[in-house]
């Protein structure tokens, strides 16, 4: 029962979901439906015509039409005037001909026009929708998936809309008037015609299923295919670098091979389906003409009569398949529209209702943060013995204060939690109520607004993401103002890319691969160090971007950093010492907790964590105070 309940509120999200897609195509998909209606009109009475002409005209049979056509019929000289002027019959056959052209061609002009702008529709409202789901839904989701789920599954519900459901009127239509038309002519004869319907609807609901079961695996594994070429070719240099194509090609050829395998099983499936279709409709046609004409010779039926039966039984097994295809595509659009609704559903960033936009050139305090990746708060659970147990927490009652303006370094090893104390500040992650909170100048940003945090905080992280644009416009991004060639230098020489640029042969106007794979890696993190500083945020983050540079280059970016960074609060998250060393105040986190924080100088007489990574990193290297000085 609550099965049963589950499936009807997804059916109705699905339907609410659709009629959303809908807007602005609705339109067009009802004038497709009205114009394939009078296609399938104007199509059904040309055997009629030539029913009469070979019965009526050219024989001697009265006619077998309503008093109105009859009174009509005589009126324009009757059986003996056109079967004088034949051409006559013949013009009308060929105009209701050009109007069933006239009328196709209005519907796929229609349709197609309907099918466009429902994909424009789907696509900007899916994209849009993903644009605002929270960090933690993108790392928890594969790019390759959500990219075959805005592509090809968005196409399968076109194709199914704009191919399937637009004929469906049509099709029900030519089904209903054929089976009238062929019922006055001979019930009989009809009776034996009407009998295929059913069975081929019964087999295409059985097939349905199986259908289903096999294109979903089918989509997800496509999903997993497009995410191995999408990561080759992200990451085609350190697949280069270190000799792996051989690696990567056999991982892909055995996905490719497994993904093959289940369209060549789904297609056998699908083989069967349609030639069991064409076995029915042929014995269904096979039939009619050895049982009509028997009626024929004996007399119950007349060869006019049984022309335009064969004609309309014809005209019948086109809707009649595609009906069963209709019930077949279902399952496939089904799946494709669970696919897409798991993205239309997931829920959202949101705000709060009064969040506010307060200054942020404030003093920046963690109050007792604890967090985890795996739930987003401490949960207690059992272990293999049903004792409870906490979760790993990557944070754990973390405490300081930051001054408005100032600059503190962080240190720690991998895992430490160096990385989501920025995470968290910069909301890409949401800290629970329950966990600590962090504020800005006393006002907790979860009461702000997230788009705010974001415009004020700029970040750059290790491993910094270049557009495939120009390096002057990959560096002109985050201002909000448009800026000048000469600005983008001012921001460049401070990163020391200023020199490096100029050595391109197209200077700023060299254009970067995609992910800037054209770049070394030093040199995408001075183009995402030169990016925010054009953004002039009150708050900066430098997460390890310092790592690909060699120290001397290193010392140069961090003294122009020094002298042009102005009031801004800087977060400086390194290994080395030598980049940390000058901060106002430094933080060393272990294991997820705040382990030790101070000076340089208070630091290395405490004698602890910092002190022994210090002398590590210094061994053989004296004076390198005085050096970074």
């Amino acid at each position: 029962m609550v099965i049963t309940m589950q499936k009807k509120e997804k059916k109705k999200g699905h339907l609410g979901l659709l009629r959303q897609f809908l807007r602005g195509s609705f339109g067009y998909f009802i004038m497709a439906v009205i114009f394939a209606v009078l296609v399938s009109l104007s199509e059904l009475i040309n055997p009629k015509l030539i029913g009469i002409t070979v019965d009526s005209v050219l024989g001697e049979e009265s006619l077998s039409l309503p008093a109105p056509f009859v009174s009509l019929f005589e009126s324009l000289g009757g059986a003996a005037y056109f079967r004088e002027h034949l051409w006559v019959i013949s013009l009308i056959i060929i105009a209701v001909a050009f109007l069933a052209v006239l009328c196709r061609y209005a519907f796929r002009m229609m349709n197609t026009k309907g099918a466009e702008t429902l994909v424009e529709t789907m696509r900007n409202q899916v994209f849009t929708h993903i644009e605002r789901l929270p960090f933690s839904w993108h790392m928890k989701n594969n790019t390759g998936d959500i990219i075959q789920r805005c592509t090809s599954d968005i196409d399968m519900i076109k194709r199914f809309l704009s191919d399937q459901m637009t004929s469906m009127l049509r099709i029900l239509l030519q089904i209903g008037l054929s089976m009238v038309f062929m019922f006055m002519i001979e019930p009989k004869l009809a009776i034996v015609a009407l009998c295929s319907i059913p069975v081929i609807v019964i087999y295409s609901c059985i097939f349905r299923k199986f259908i289903a079961q096999g294109f979903e695996k089918c989509d997800e594994n496509e999903g997993k295919l497009s995410a191995i070429v999408q990561e080759n070719l992200t990451g085609v240099r350190v697949v280069r670098a270190f000799g792996r194509e051989k690696f990567e090609k056999e991982k892909f050829d055995k996905q490719n091979t497994y993904y093959t395998g289940l369209w060549t099983r789904l297609m056998k499936l699908m083989t069967l389906f349609w030639t069991s279709g064409d076995l029915i409709s042929g014995l269904q046609v096979l039939l009619i003409m050895v049982l009509g004409t028997v009626f024929c010779v004996r007399g119950s039926m007349t060869v006019g009569e049984f022309l335009t039966f064969v004609s309309y039984n014809s005209m019948l097994q086109w809707p009649v398949r595609m009906l069963g295809r209709i019930i077949s595509e279902m399952s496939k659009a089904g799946i494709s529209m669970e696919r897409i609704a798991y993205i239309m559903d997931s829920e959202t960033e949101h705000d709060k209702p009064d969040a506010v936009t307060p200054e942020m050139n404030r003093d920046i305090a963690f109050e007792h943060v604890s967090f985890s990746y795996d739930a987003m708060k401490p949960v207690d659970k059992k272990d293999e013995n049903g004792e409870i147990e906490r979760l790993p927490m990557v944070l754990k009652d973390v405490s300081f204060t930051v001054k408005a303006g100032s600059t503190i370094g962080i240190l720690g090893g991998t895992g430490s939690g160096k990385s989501t104390l920025m995470y968290l500040l910069t909301r890409l992650y949401d800290l629970p109520a329950e966990n600590g909170r962090i504020t800005v100048g006393g006002v907790d940003i979860a009461d702000m607004k997230a788009e705010w945090v974001r415009r004020n905080t700029a970040i750059v992280l290790q491993e910094p993401f270049l557009f495939s644009r120009s390096i002057a416009d990959n560096i002109g991004i985050a201002s909000k103002e448009q800026m000048t060639l000469s600005d983008i230098r001012v921001a460049a020489q401070i990163a020391c890319l200023d020199e490096t640029v100029e050595n391109f042969a197209q200077g700023y106007n060299t254009f970067v691969g995609e992910r800037g794979v054209t770049l070394s890696g030093g040199q995408k993190q001075r183009t995402a160090i030169a990016r925010i500083l054009t953004q002039g945020a009150p708050i900066m983050i430098f997460d390890d971007s310092l790592s690909a540079v060699d120290a001397e280059t290193d010392a140069k970016i961090r003294s122009a950093l020094r002298q042009n960074l102005g009031d801004s609060t800087v977060f400086l998250i390194s290994h080395r010492i030598s980049t940390l060393m000058h901060a106002d105040q430094i933080l060393v986190l272990d294991h997820g907790e705040a382990a030790e924080i101070g000076t340089h100088e208070e630091l290395l007489a405490k004698g602890g964590i910092y002190k022994k990574i210090f002398d590590i990193q210094t061994a053989g290297v004296p004076e390198l105070t005085e050096k970074e000085g």
